[in-house]
């Protein structure tokens, strides 16, 4: 069965040009287009428009892509966001990852690109070019995490954080760590919460900014 995936962009003829794109894909379906975020929460209203990625433009009239993220986020966790936006900025790079974002593209990059980056969203649950990990490790190096610094992990914390920077999922994790996937996520969440970040992809950059995983 194709992954599914739903385009949320107000400019209607480049949600076309990006469908025609990913026809070309193996593997993926566009369901439909949809012009903003309230559009999308009418499509949801049945199950069978919900698809497994959503590819969320940010700068969109009524409910932008921001607010779009968090709606899913706390609606529809397992939904994948790609941000696909002509914004690059840091401010809206680091504010998509905190609203749910798993991935951050601009809307210029070429097709390869884009099909690479949804196989990496559908296989390690996130996808970032290199330049905006570099721009979030740059955060986080220069206090843009909360309490980073000093904060006490147990050893079992720290060979989590160590996996997050492999493309191990959760499961394969729970497995090298001998240990179940609810106590791998328990370790995540307890991560989360510590260090104040949302994503996988912020773990990972905090294992390398303290070390513990060198690139």
């Amino acid at each position: 069965m194709p992954t599914t995936i739903v385009i949320v962009d107000d400019h209607l003829l480049i949600a076309k040009a990006i469908t025609s794109i990913i026809e070309h894909f193996n593997d993926y379906k566009v369901l439909y287009e949809c012009e903003n975020g309230k559009a999308l929460q009418e499509r949801f209203q049945h199950s069978k428009n919900i698809p497994r990625i959503i590819l969320l433009d940010i700068s969109m009239p009524e409910m932008d892509g921001f607010e779009t993220a968090t709606w899913l986020r706390q609606t529809h966790p397992d939904v994948l966001i790609m941000a696909l936006t002509m914004q690059s900025d840091d401010e809206s790079l680091l504010k998509m990852i905190k609203c749910g974002a798993k991935g951050y593209l601009q809307k210029n990059v070429h097709p390869t690109e884009l099909e690479k980056a949804l196989d990496a969203l559908q296989k390690k649950g996130f996808y970032y070019p290199d330049w905006a990990t570099s721009r979030v490790l740059h955060s986080i190096a220069n206090g843009g995490t909360e309490n980073n610094n000093g904060i006490p992990l147990s050893d079992r914390e720290k060979d989590f954080l160590r996996f997050t920077c492999t493309e191990l999922t959760y499961k394969e994790i729970g497995e090298k760590m001998f240990c179940s996937h609810r106590t791998v996520e328990s370790y995540r969440d307890s991560l989360f919460e510590k260090l104040g970040v949302k994503t996988r992809v912020a773990l990972a950059l905090y294992a390398v900014k303290i070390g513990l995983y060198k690139l």
